[in-house]
């Protein structure tokens, strides 16, 4: 998250709640002439539009990955460094073998060459785009796991969740990860600057995850932008019994970028983090409850938003 007020005061996060539900289909006997009965042929059984559990580990093997991505580059993953290009390479590489289309869009600040991650299902009416998003850079002082490694891990494994269930939503669903937004959302801003106003006035709603993994957390920030899209993370949390507080997050993270061009915005944040910015946020740094929390609100608001609907019941497949 941009750093634009002393760090002390950038903590405060809160959160919101709800659940999904299931339904049965009966089969019908059909009368036919001469009083004989015939039965359909056996049908999958449907369950109500609902979103996977997704299981913490899944997300905590990718921030995880962006560790090492870190260790092996000089301690972090920023701006113009190796380690954030490794990142980005990452991402690209398991929503390439998901089925996304992925673009890796490149821009240039402060003399060094910059990469947002773009990824679309290719499913869904292309001219209502759901968008989740979450930056994948740190600050030069260290690894950024919980800042944003946890952004970037919930929603990459909820796109490869998307994947994974073969899932067909009514509305577009678009991923992205953001380069140097700790320098100013550049990433993001080029981004939106970038798409034809024709398309931009295609997203109904982007959804932004910047340091969701903090260690302690029992209230759950969730931005205050707008209640139509907040009131769906509050229907997620409090069906998880877990307690929110609305947050103004203000031009601190990517969110902005699109609010800024008339964009529906939402998003959530966990508690407090004592290695904010220094290079003590690290993979100890972060719970993975709290990691697997957001992941899966993460999820519950792409089935809902996205209007994902009833398919016939699968085992879920956890991440390879």
């Amino acid at each position: 998250m941009r750093d634009t007020t002393p760090a002390r005061l950038l903590k405060r996060r809160s959160l919101l709640g709800s659940a999904a539900i299931g339904a049965g289909l009966l089969a019908a006997l059909l009368g036919v002439p001469g009083g004989a009965l015939a039965q359909p042929a056996p049908r999958p059984a449907l369950v109500a539009v609902q979103s996977p559990d997704i299981p913490a580990a899944n997300s905590l093997a990718h921030a995880q990955q962006l560790q090492s991505i870190a260790t092996a580059n000089g301690g972090n993953r920023a701006h113009g460094k190796a380690g954030f290009k490794a990142s980005a390479d990452y991402v690209k590489s398991k929503l390439d073998a998901a089925g996304f289309q992925t673009t890796l869009q490149s821009f240039s600040y402060n003399g060094s060459t910059g990469y947002n991650v773009i990824a679309d299902w290719p499913y869904g009416d292309a001219n209502q785009i759901v968008f989740l998003g979450s930056h994948l850079d740190s600050v030069p002082a260290g690894p950024g796991i919980n800042d944003n490694g946890s952004g970037t891990s919930a929603v990459l494994e909820t796109a490869l969740a998307v994947s994974r269930a073969n899932a067909r939503p009514t509305k577009r669903l678009r991923f992205g990860w953001w380069g140097a937004e700790e320098l100013g959302m550049i990433g993001s801003k080029y981004y939106v600057q970038q798409l034809p106003a024709a398309e931009r006035s295609k997203i109904s709603s982007y959804l932004n995850f910047d340091m969701v993994g903090a260690k302690n957390t029992r209230t759950w920030g969730v931005y205050t932008d707008s209640s139509t899209l907040g009131a769906t993370f509050t229907e997620y949390f409090r069906s998880k019994g877990l307690a929110t507080n609305g947050i103004n997050v203000g031009a601190r993270s990517d969110h902005a970028s699109f609010k800024s061009a008339g964009i529906q915005v939402s998003g959530i944040s966990s508690g407090d983090d004592p290695c904010y910015h220094t290079r003590c946020d690290d993979i100890n740094n972060i719970d993975s409850a709290v990691l697997g929390t957001a992941t899966n609100a993460a999820a519950y608001a792409v089935w809902k938003l996205a209007g994902i609907p009833a398919t016939p019941a699968v085992p879920y497949r956890p991440a390879a």
